[in-house]
């Protein structure tokens, strides 16, 4: 017998569910913890991203702040975060990288922008027709890429700095092992910074990476000429942004309606993104999207079930940046690469990698993937690595019938 998902929720849904919550004690302190557990995972993580795109630590804050806080009304899946992530950073930072901050923020407000007319026309449908290969790649690559992007911050560095990341890494690792009631991550950053501190450690740490905010994000507009040239320089990273920002918050939202076991509204969800991206790039933010661990995190181990886990997660980050701005820049670096390390292993798809699993998976899944993941570790670029992932499944499947049509 085949079980029925409940219905996605329509806004009047939304907003007796969350008034709901606010009546009920237990289900309103359900709620903001799961948003406060987190947002202590976000803070982490948005810097790590903010380092990747080039940026200072606060755009990175302050993007996850704006895309949690907006995609908790806008969005279409309950209790899903959406913050900076390591998909939108790669896609993006090749932008900071050459043209400055300026031409980051107009990708950002087009990117969203393309989101919403994506959206408004349906392209989550489609979404259901990338192959599989080509996701289990492009969540190998965005592993790869993790990876690759810790590198600069493990050479000429002092010699502490390497048993420093291994100790990060075996506390992120085996935490959850005593008690799931505080992020491992967490706990890795706060002995590592105490460690540090007492001991007067002379190693790298956030604040070498530029400031850390003490007020509030502003609406600020890119300072850009409105011209054809600037829409050849943006036009690409901001379709790319658009794309695999709404790939990884399809693939997520798939993921959390089998965790909650409830439907959610997909069209809504891509033309929520659009508008929170929008809503960040007015802020000076970097761009983001759905984010799988804090998602599940947010629902399959804190139970949250409603729009204000979300929104608070957003909420108690910008209080935690703007109280604690001098604690969070003295956390060294090497606690960032311990917790990004331990994201890009647990972001691998393992079994696609293994012989088992070689063996058990069509000739062309395994293809492509290795396609897709061979392609983005040599552009990095996300997007790049999609189009030939789709290429190589599409010339396999030609072969195939060729094949077939000869042997009859």
């Amino acid at each position: 017998m085949t079980t029925t998902r409940p219905p996605a929720p329509g806004a009047d849904g939304d907003v007796h569910t969350v008034l709901g919550a606010l009546r009920s004690p237990r289900v309103l302190r359900r709620e903001l913890l799961a948003g406060l557990v987190v947002a202590l995972a976000l803070v982490p993580e948005a810097i790590s991203f903010a380092v990747i795109v080039g940026v200072d630590p606060r755009v990175g804050l302050f993007t996850s702040v704006t895309m949690a806080m907006s995609i908790a009304v806008l969005g279409g899946r309950r209790a899903m975060i959406s913050s900076a992530t390591g998909a939108v950073a790669f896609v993006v930072a090749p932008v900071m990288h050459d043209h400055g901050l300026d031409y980051l923020l107009a990708t950002v407000l087009l990117g969203g922008l393309v989101q919403v007319v994506l959206g408004l026309a349906g392209v989550a449908r489609l979404m259901r027709f990338v192959p599989r290969g080509v996701m289990v790649g492009f969540v190998n690559s965005l592993a790869a890429l993790l990876l690759l992007a810790q590198v600069p911050h493990v050479v000429g560095v002092p010699w502490v700095v390497y048993p420093m990341v291994v100790v990060g890494v075996a506390v992120v690792a085996l935490w959850p092992r005593l008690t799931r009631a505080v992020p491992g991550p967490l706990v890795a950053i706060v002995l590592l910074t105490t460690v540090t501190v007492l001991a007067g450690l002379d190693v790298p740490d956030v604040g070498d990476e530029g400031a850390l905010p003490s007020a509030p994000p502003m609406p600020v507009l890119p300072q850009v000429p409105l011209t054809w040239e600037t829409l050849r320089i943006v036009g690409p990273y901001a379709v790319g942004l658009a794309l695999v920002g709404l790939l990884e918050t399809l693939v997520t939202a798939d993921l959390v309606d089998r965790v909650t076991d409830t439907g959610s509204d997909k069209r809504r969800e891509a033309c929520g993104q659009g508008g929170a991206n929008l809503v960040t790039g007015f802020f000076g933010g970097m761009g983001g999207c759905a984010v799988i661990g804090q998602s599940v995190m947010n629902t399959r181990v804190n139970g949250a079930r409603t729009r204000l886990s979300t929104f608070s997660a957003g909420l108690f980050m910008l209080v935690l940046v703007l109280l604690l701005g001098d604690v969070v820049a003295a956390i060294p670096m090497a606690a960032l690469v311990a917790v990004m390390l331990m994201v890009a292993w647990q972001s691998i798809d393992r079994e696609s990698l293994t012989p088992t699993g070689v063996r058990t998976r069509p000739v062309r899944d395994t293809v492509a993937m290795l396609a897709t993941l061979a392609a983005v570790v040599e552009t990095h670029n996300l997007l790049v690595g999609l189009g030939v992932g789709v290429v190589v499944v599409g010339l396999a499947s030609l072969l195939a019938s060729v094949r077939s049509r000869r042997g009859r």
